[in-house]
């Protein structure tokens, strides 16, 4: 069972913001691929108190989410499925907000790159 708290909540809606922000790379691409957006909802659902989650479905959405992003073709697509298997991943280490970022931050030079 993971231990919440307010602090891990609202990071983990954070996380869920951050990914939500550069999903359109993804979806864009891949409009009938829902696993990341299924990824950031839960984790949403969950930072608002609404839903509960345990490990094996946490598990399995970052899972989905990052096997989109194995499937994609573009790199922006990538990093923004990776962003999603990494906020969803924030439920059960805090730390995972960090990929999120990292990933978000590799879509906005990969878009640097085409100007």
């Amino acid at each position: 069972m993971v231990r919440e708290s307010r602090e891990h909540r609202a990071l983990a809606l954070k996380a869920a913001r951050e990914a939500s922000r550069v999903l359109l790379f993804f979806e864009r691409t891949y409009p009938k691929d829902e696993r990341p957006r299924l990824a950031i909802e839960a984790l949403r659902l969950w930072a608002q108190g609404k839903v509960e989650l345990g490990m094996a479905p946490v598990r399995q959405l970052a899972l989905d989410a990052h096997a989109a992003a194995r499937s994609a073709k573009t790199d922006v697509a990538k990093f923004a499925a990776r962003a999603a298997g990494q906020a969803i991943a924030v439920w059960h280490v805090p730390n995972h907000a960090l990929g999120v970022r990292y990933y978000v931050g590799k879509i906005k030079a990969a878009n640097k790159k085409r100007v």
